[in-house]
């Protein structure tokens, strides 16, 4: 038995070190000294697109809309990317906007992109647990390939070992590595990854940059490209073996480079572990006694030798990991035994056990410092230097307390018990104060602070992390949360809460508070004309000029794109909130910015609301001042509006009748009927306009005046311009088709002069119709041409290629008529009713109907007037040399039937005479 002793001990030495887990420790040990001794450079065909800190700053506060993704996996398609993966969770569903966008991109994209699934084990309050699958929506899984972005985690807290894949609800998920590398099977075990492949010769591209197509087209194209998180403040860190810290992308990226480069490595079976070890035995037993304990030391040793130069050629050569931490175990056991008379065995471990805390201890990014039970420095590392700035030799045998500032804090009793003997357990907590470097500058440092019980005191551990960074990253997140990045301002959400705020005060001292909100009119045409980036200097400008007029009496916020809200408490001043609002919308109404050494005025429509008046609540003022601008905006632009109790009124039922318009254009309830245009030296019917008309089911017809003007500024109203010009198209090929050709003319809408396909769908209608281009004619008003003169001229020039001819219709009524006969391609001057009505006892209307005639006929315009309502008009008119009238004298609006009927159906009806016109003639 004696004979067996030194094997028995290396026995229990086995067991003691496998139960400990010694022997794995050992292992990843060996294994990670070979992957650091040995490196590798990357294939360079996994590329990881990062989201790094510039991207956020670039882009904005993360989550980001996922109209970004989209965009970006349309430029990594067009760069010619093979596979791209998104190592980004999509199981949650955004706006449907953003979603639409990404299922397109996926969509177009062709099945190249791969969304993560996420397999979580989860415990219920019983302690069971169970696995949770997060998958990304049905409708991204069916446009996607999927792929599961777990790995595992040693008990170490290092993540080594890497899966093929999962089974999820019944079918095989390959993992993101595998189904790139295009190497996973189903049957295969999890492999470890190759950390000898250095993550520095992984390329890495910027997200911002790949948006911006700021990158070489080679550094895409046939790439397999991982999307994800690369940015520290985003989280999604991993601690991988050699003190190392990556992004989890990068890990998903070294696991697909493994096995891309075959690396993928496997761990020898436990039955050649035991062979080695039977082998060992079998070599001590036959040199046992044989040799001197140190010729015995020396082969053990050189054993050792062989045995890891074989384990690291096997690694290194074929992506084979032999365990050889037993084998390493049970010679130093051994070795052990051979010299225990000589060895101070209780010195040894303590010494080993020192050694391997101070290799961790030196190995930590964080700063390591120990104290005894005064709290004087006994230990020292290398992070704890470059935290503060000392060397160790400045700082053993030094207090702790000169580097640390311990806020007083009653709510935390332990604190007060540091380095004091009072305390008989042993206690561990975290703590944030503050730490003093060598230069003098103070920072926010994390502390954990461990205590234990020595021989006879208390000693002390210290884990130390500067936060400085993390502190001002959450100050930065804190006032992105409440303010716009643009101007600074508040934003909506903290306006209201400060309003909030306001009211709770204001109330039960009855004081009144005035909320003012600004729109700036027509700020699409100057962004668009001038550009983004001045379009943003004007907004800022704007935003300095509005808190220089409320500083002290008031709180400016932006609540959106090209609107600013005021709140205005009246406690502050001695005036009424009404009368502050009134003076301040007032000055604001229209002010002059200098840019780029030129002005630009800047007109606002304002809308208030005063609380209590008009309303009680935050949320029901900030809802009335925003109908109060709405109905600026639409009504008395350039002005400013206090809320009434009709204006919502006034909204909501405009609303009604925007929705009631949307189902009768749906419906088929609008009609064109057609007014008499004829010639006024003979009376011949030679045109016709197309008037709108709406037959209601329960109302009946309704007359234009009752809903044109709020048609017009729904989307709706090129939809229903369209269905005129073609309508009224047709119906003037029917009557050409009928022998009876004559010209009609149909409305143009607002909106329709702002698109640029108007030109096409005239051009359309000609050609569905077969058409002359002059038995049709589109009228427009200078109230359409004023809005925007440059993109109507240009589109009006379209459409008189096509032979289509434009009248100028309530001639005469606008602020710019001269100017616009000047610059716009027009054909007709159609003078305003509003002049012939009174044209007989007016006589200023009569010079101005004069004055109008006379000046189509210099400019070869034809004209025509509208609104003749009896003979003498109509004669009067003609002697003035005026070509065309129309009006109700002539004939009312009537249904194409009916028009066709009482005017066209034979030459004769053509001619519209009166009895004391025949009367006259007969005479």
């Amino acid at each position: 038995m004696k004979g067996y002793r030194a094997h028995l001990y290396v026995l229990c030495a086995l067991a003691a070190a496998m139960l400990s887990g010694a022997d794995s420790l050992l292992f990843h040990a060996l294994t990670d000294a070979r992957f650091a001794w040995f490196p590798r450079a990357a294939t360079g065909n996994v590329v990881l697109v990062a989201v790094d800190p510039r991207s956020i700053k670039d882009v904005g506060v993360w989550p980001w809309p996922r109209t970004l993704h989209a965009d970006l996996i349309r430029k990594l398609g067009e760069a010619g990317a093979s596979e791209i993966v998104f190592d980004i969770d999509f199981s949650s569903r955004a706006t449907a906007t953003s979603d639409a966008a990404f299922l397109s991109a996926l969509k177009a994209a062709g099945g190249s992109v791969i969304l993560p699934s996420f397999v979580q084990n989860v415990s219920n309050e019983r302690g069971q647990t169970s696995v949770q699958v997060t998958n990304p929506p049905p409708e991204f899984r069916a446009s996607s390939w999927p792929a599961t972005a777990n790995y595992v985690i040693e008990s170490d807290g290092l993540a080594r070992r890497y899966s093929h894949g999962a089974e999820i609800e019944g079918s095989f998920v390959p993992s993101i590595g595998a189904l790139l590398a295009g190497a996973y099977d189903t049957r295969a075990n999890d492999f470890i990854i190759d950390y000898s492949i250095r993550t520095e010769t992984l390329p890495v591209l910027s997200f911002a940059d790949v948006l911006a197509r700021a990158v070489r087209p080679e550094q895409l194209a046939g790439k397999k490209i991982i999307v994800g998180a690369t940015a520290v403040e985003l989280g999604d860190r991993i601690t991988v073996p050699n003190g190392h810290v990556i992004p989890g992308p990068m890990l998903q990226a070294l696991a697909t480079e493994s096995l891309l480069q075959k690396r993928a490595l496997q761990r020898t079976g436990t039955l050649l572990d035991a062979a080695g070890l039977v082998g060992l035995a079998l070599l001590v037993m036959a040199l046992w006694r044989r040799l001197s304990n140190v010729r015995l030391g020396v082969v053990l040793v050189g054993t050792a030798i062989v045995i890891e130069l074989l384990a690291t050629a096997l690694q290194v050569k074929a992506a084979i990991l032999l365990d050889t931490s037993l084998w390493h175990l049970a010679i130093m056991a051994y070795l052990a035994a051979t010299f225990v008379a000589e060895i101070d065995i209780r010195g040894l471990m303590a010494h080993i056990a020192e050694n391997r805390f101070r290799r961790i201890a030196m190995s930590l990014g964080d700063g390591l410092v120990c104290t005894d039970f005064e709290g004087r420095i006994t230990f020292w590392n290398p992070g704890a230097t470059q935290i503060f700035g000392f060397g160790r030799g400045d700082m053993i045998g030094k207090p702790l307390q000169t580097l640390i500032i311990l806020d007083d804090r009653p709510s935390e009793p332990h604190q007060t018990a540091l380095f004091s003997e009072s305390a008989t357990d042993v206690a561990s907590f975290i703590v944030e104060c503050t730490g003093k470097r060598k230069s003098g500058e103070s920072f926010a440092l994390e502390m954990c602070v461990s205590r234990w019980r020595s021989t006879d005191h208390f000693d002390y551990g210290f884990v130390l992390r500067d936060i400085s960074a993390r502190k001002r990253e959450e100050e930065r997140i804190r006032f992105l949360a409440g303010h716009d990045v643009l101007t600074g301002l508040a934003n909506r959400t903290k306006l209201i809460d400060e309003l909030q705020r306001i009211l709770l005060t204001a109330r039960p001292n009855e004081e009144e508070v005035a909320v003012l909100l600004l729109g700036l009119d027509r700020f699409k045409d100057l962004n668009d004309t001038l550009g983004q980036d001045r379009g943003d200097a004007i907004i800022r400008a704007v935003a300095q000029r509005l808190e220089q007029r409320v500083f002290g009496i008031g709180e400016v916020a932006r609540t959106s794109g090209d609107e600013f809200a005021i709140v205005l408490p009246s406690s502050r001043t001695a005036a009424s909130a009404a009368a502050i609002v009134a003076t301040i919308a007032d000055e604001l109404k229209e002010f002059s910015i200098e840019l780029d050494d030129r002005t630009i005025n800047v007109a606002v429509s304002l809308g208030s609301a005063v609380f209590p008046e008009d309303g009680e609540t935050a949320g029901d003022l900030m809802a009335n001042a925003t109908l109060a601008l709405q109905d600026a905006k639409l009504h008395h632009r350039g002005g400013h509006v206090a809320y009434l109790a009709k204006i919502r009124t006034k909204i909501e039922d405009q609303r009604r009748l925007e929705k009631e318009l949307h189902r009768a254009f749906a419906e088929r309830e609008f009609e064109l009927h057609y007014q008499p245009q004829v010639t006024l030296h003979d009376h011949k019917v030679v045109g016709a306009e197309a008037l709108i008309r709406w037959r209601h089911p329960v109302r009946g017809l309704v007359s234009p005046g009752q809903f044109l003007a709020v048609l017009n500024t729904m989307p709706l109203s090129e939809d229903v311009g369209r269905w005129v010009i073609e309508t009224a198209f047709r119906q003037a090929r029917d009557w050409r088709d009928a022998g009876q050709g004559i010209r009609i003319g149909a409305n143009l809408s607002p909106s329709q002069l702002t698109s640029p396909e108007l030109p096409g769908i005239v051009a359309a209608a000609l050609a569905a119709n077969d058409l002359e281009a002059s038995l049709v004619e589109l009228e427009v008003t200078e109230n359409i041409l004023l809005d925007d003169g440059d993109m109507a001229a240009g589109i009006l020039r379209s459409i008189r290629e096509t032979g289509v001819e434009i009248a100028f219709d309530d001639f005469g009524t606008g602020y710019a008529s001269l100017t616009h006969l000047k610059r716009m391609p027009l054909d007709r001057l159609k003078i305003d009713q509003t002049f012939v009505r009174n044209f007989g006892a007016d006589p200023d209307d009569r010079a101005i109907v004069s004055a109008i005639v006379g000046l189509g006929r210099l400019l070869d315009m034809h004209v025509i007037a509208e609104g003749i309502e009896d003979l003498a008009t109509a004669d009067a008119l003609a002697q003035m040399g005026c070509e065309e009238a129309q009006g109700y004298y002539f004939g009312r609006p009537a249904n194409a039937s009916e028009f066709f009927e009482k005017y066209l159906k034979n030459d004769a009806a053509r001619f519209i005479k009166t009895n004391a016109e025949q009367a006259r003639l007969i005479a």
